[in-house]
């Protein structure tokens, strides 16, 4: 913990402070990425691009990071601004760094390796991890159920008509 490779020089204000701020609190967990990643639901190199200001996080992530770390509500809410303001401010990605440069040096893209359009602007992520997943809706009745409880209601009647008819 505390060993954090430094943050871009050029990272705006308001994103420098929430990464470490962000760092703070997953120092205060105790936990490595890898357990940090185990109880979030966002894998550790999700983190690693987290903590290190190469992506932003999902609004989600932090909510998650604010549980495990056992942050209260005023602190959480705290986050959630830190939040939307970085994100607001995150540098996004340049042009140039989304296509690869020839090995000639001329900087003409190799093919077609654009960032497809969901990835150029940065959104809350609307995964929730599964024990925060609202429980699925219960199935209806199969038809193939009603059919067997139907067949058996016939077997039944006819059961009883077959009884009384051969007693009497």
């Amino acid at each position: 913990m505390g060993a954090w490779q430094p943050l871009p020089d050029d990272l705006p204000p308001e994103v420098r402070h929430f990464v470490e701020q962000l760092r703070q609190l997953k120092d205060r967990t105790g936990l490595s990425l890898v357990a940090l990643g185990a109880r979030t639901a966002y894998s550790k190199s999700s983190w690693q691009r987290y903590l290190n200001a190469t992506q932003p996080p999902p609004r989600q992530a932090v909510v998650a990071l604010c549980r495990v770390a056992g942050v209260g509500k005023e602190e959480a809410e705290r986050f959630g601004v830190r939040w939307e303001l970085a994100v607001q401010a995150w540098p996004k990605p340049a042009a140039s760094a989304q296509a690869a440069v020839n090995s000639d040096g001329t900087g003409e893209s190799q093919g077609s390796h654009e960032v497809p359009e969901e990835h150029e602007a940065y959104e809350d992520d609307p995964t929730l991890p599964w024990w925060d997943a609202p429980p699925e809706a219960p199935e209806a009745p199969s038809r193939r159920l009603l059919v067997v409880a139907v067949v058996l209601v016939v077997v039944l009647v006819l059961t009883g008509v077959i009884g009384t008819v051969a007693l009497g």
